[in-house]
């Protein structure tokens, strides 16, 4: 079987085209920056050193420290973060175990309707599988933070925008003390 050099550059460009790597979606569109750093590194199965048990107020100062990130692909570490990695990592660094998935942080904590949002709630959304195959957190008022696609950074952005308005299906308050 003989495989173009056209098709091989498509396939791997499919592949490459990931959303959040634990979920497997592939969303459509995704906001993204710019070109970004992807790798393709196993993720780090080690949770961080705890830095402090401050609450939400800490955790959220802590994800906001991590702007400018890029994305990789399964990342869990400063090197890069896939979107459940970076919410698992931050939390981690508050002492705060978190399932390290989309599917199993949607099913942890309290759920939060949207007119009762706080600092440190985590926020899904619909970008490619259902129920939820992309996370972030909020920051305050209307922000929240999250490692957004290959070819993006961590970074905030508002809620309430067409993109993310549309695709929102949910929130989870953790007990952080």
């Amino acid at each position: 079987m003989l495989i173009r050099p056209v098709t091989l550059t498509i396939l791997l460009g499919c592949a490459g085209a990931m959303a959040c790597a634990s979920s497997g979606a592939v969303p459509k569109p995704f906001p993204t920056p710019g070109p970004g750093r992807i790798s393709t590194e196993p993720p780090h199965a080690e949770p961080p050193p705890p830095v402090t048990a401050g609450g939400a107020e800490s955790a959220v100062a802590g994800a906001l420290e991590l702007r400018g990130v890029p994305y990789r692909n399964g990342g869990s570490d400063p090197d890069g973060f896939d979107c459940s990695g970076f919410v698992w990592y931050v939390f981690a660094r508050q002492g705060i175990a978190l399932p390290r998935t989309v599917a199993a942080q949607f099913q942890i904590g309290t759920p939060v309707r949207p007119d009762a949002l706080q600092p440190g709630d985590l926020v899904f959304f619909d970008t490619g599988s259902r129920p939820a195959s992309h996370v972030g957190m909020m920051v305050g008022a209307d922000l929240f933070v999250h490692a957004p696609s290959s070819h993006g950074v961590v970074r905030t952005e508002h809620l309430s925008t067409v993109y993310w308005s549309r695709r929102f299906v949910g929130a989870r308050r953790l007990s952080v003390s």
